[in-house]
């Protein structure tokens, strides 16, 4: 698939800096997008105030700094609210949202449908009555009901083909929409935004392709373009050394730390075209010649070990 008239993007939330993780999927994304011709855009989703560390800026930065570009300015998701509003009175106008009170203890605690995955939501608020509402909205004051989708009786959980993972079977259940503080959950926002942005190339980490059948819901429901309109990419992520995801306290991981240990952003460039097979050790490479390098069919699909601070530091 081609995107001539399409875009494909990065979203980063910015809740501090980017480590090398962020910073080869960012890559991954870019090169997606430069390489079937679509535009490449930045959004930056800080629509959680709660993690929100103010590092927009630094993150925007460190992505130029080993050569990546986008087109147009930077979108902030809170200045997108508008139309999360509006996506939701769309789906409460058709009988698509209930309000919920749960916590995340009550629904660990409740018994669950058979098969249903780990977490999903069990259904205890769906089918209250207005009266039962109201009674749960006084017990649990100050705080306020988050509200869920109510998926429609009988809709089949979405598949779809993704261009690392292949073929996904998904899974679905009564997600969150708003939260009780009035925040937009991920879910809706990444939906409703992508499309008013014009992205038909989602590219990004693969601990979200469990979320992707939900934004396929959400698409459908809501009238908005998805698979095969829409294609996705979940890639695989960058693992510290004892397996786990990778986090700051796996040491210099970002790109201030690195530099500050005396690599430089090419350096960190050229290490992560080579976790990617799109450039031998040692080589140096700049973004262009790996857009030209580029084949989705080639990329390694198993996670990456971060190699460590020796490895990216120059000699």
């Amino acid at each position: 698939m081609t995107g001539a008239n399409g875009a494909g993007r990065y979203a980063p939330s910015p809740s501090g800096d980017l480590h090398v993780g962020n910073l080869r999927t960012a890559l991954l994304a870019w090169c997606f997008a430069r390489a079937s011709g679509r535009r490449f855009l930045m959004r930056v989703e800080d629509l959680d105030r709660a993690r929100d560390a103010g590092a927009a800026a630094r993150q925007l930065d460190d992505l130029s700094r080993i050569g990546l570009d986008w087109d147009g300015e930077a979108v902030l998701q809170s200045e997108l609210g508008r139309g999360h509003d509006a996506a939701i009175d769309r789906l409460a106008e058709a009988g698509l949202v209930y309000e919920c009170t749960c916590t995340r203890a009550d629904i660990l605690a409740a018994p669950s449908a058979p098969h249903a995955p780990p977490g999903a939501y069990p259904g205890t608020c769906r089918d209250r009555s207005e009266a039962e509402r109201a009674r749960e909205r006084q017990r649990i004051a100050p705080r306020r009901p988050a509200l869920r989708l109510r998926v429609p009786t009988g809709m089949a959980a979405p598949e779809f083909d993704d261009r690392i993972r292949g073929r996904v079977v998904g899974e679905i259940d009564d997600f969150v929409l708003r939260r009780g503080d009035g925040t937009v959950a991920y879910n809706l926002a990444v939906v409703v935004d992508d499309a008013a942005m014009g992205i038909d190339q989602v590219v990004r980490g693969d601990d979200l392709v469990t979320s992707t059948p939900r934004h396929i819901v959400l698409q459908r429901l809501l009238g908005l373009p998805s698979p095969p309109d829409v294609e996705f990419a979940h890639v695989p992520l960058v693992l510290g050394s004892l397996g786990a995801r990778l986090a700051k306290r796996d040491g210099a991981v970002t790109l201030a730390d690195l530099r500050s240990a005396g690599a430089s952003a090419e350096k960190v460039l050229a290490v992560l075209a080579q976790s990617l097979d799109l450039a031998a050790p040692g080589e140096r490479v700049h973004p262009q010649l790996l857009v030209e390098r580029f084949d989705p069919g080639a990329l390694p699909r198993s996670a990456w070990v971060w190699p460590g601070l020796e490895n990216a530091a120059t000699s």
